[in-house]
């Protein structure tokens, strides 16, 4: 008999991401990438945290939150495979599945105490949007978690697609003025992993994605995503 259990979201991840397109494909790709992590009041107790601040690292389980469906498929089409390609959504890392749940490895950078939030995490690597439901939140532990000796899958397949970034001179001084030294290097990071679907591959055509409340423009030739304008 099929069982319907409900989770209560704990706390809500606070970033620099407003849509979907730009977020790196997975967690710890980018970890210049900062957000926080902000709980619920009825979880704003230092107690829940006591020791936590001994891990580098932490497991965030999530809602994908903006890819509920009435219905679930049992194949995809990852991106990595140029989208052509259907796999099964349990051998990949989609967010269309059966039950939305995102898994997440981050950087825990500090618990900073809020006056108004109470204790609130500091994350790097992050891959989550803005307002994001988080169900839960483990210590990372390397004897347990770290497997040398996996194999990757077909994610191993494709592993020389990042690409090198460059920032127009019209673009340059505008972005500098945008972004403090953290949010630019991420910014670079988010680019070097390619946000592109696989199977577009324009030199012509101009991309956009949100990145901390501004637009960013970027076009990918040669290798290379170079920063048109930034608004």
């Amino acid at each position: 008999m099929e069982e319907e259990r409900k989770f209560k979201a704990i706390g809500h991840i606070r970033s620099d991401f407003e849509s979907k397109f730009g977020i790196p494909r997975q967690s710890g790709l980018v970890e210049e990438l900062r957000s926080l992590l902000v709980f619920e009041p009825e979880y704003r107790d230092e107690n829940a945290l006591r020791g936590l601040e001994e891990f580098s690292h932490i497991w965030v389980i999530w809602d994908f939150s903006e890819a509920h469906r009435d219905a679930w498929s049992p194949t995809v089409r990852p991106p990595r495979l140029g989208g052509n390609e259907r796999l099964g959504v349990f051998a990949t890392r989609s967010p269309f599945r059966p039950n939305n749940i995102g898994l997440s490895c981050v950087r825990l950078f500090e618990i900073k105490k809020d006056g108004e939030n109470g204790p609130v995490l500091v994350l790097g690597g992050g891959d989550m949007l803005d307002g994001t439901p988080v169900f839960d939140i483990k210590p990372y532990i390397p004897y347990a978690d770290c497997k040398p000796e996996a194999t990757a899958g077909f994610t191993g397949r494709n592993t020389d697609y990042r690409l090198k970034v460059s920032v127009s001179a019209e673009a340059e001084e505008k972005v500098k003025s945008k972004f403090n030294p953290t949010q630019y290097e991420a910014l670079k990071g988010i680019l070097a992993e390619d946000p592109r679907p696989h199977y577009q591959d324009d030199p012509e055509r101009v991309y956009g994605f949100n990145f901390a409340g501004v637009e960013i423009k970027f076009r990918v030739c040669d290798g290379i995503a170079r920063i048109l304008d930034v608004e």
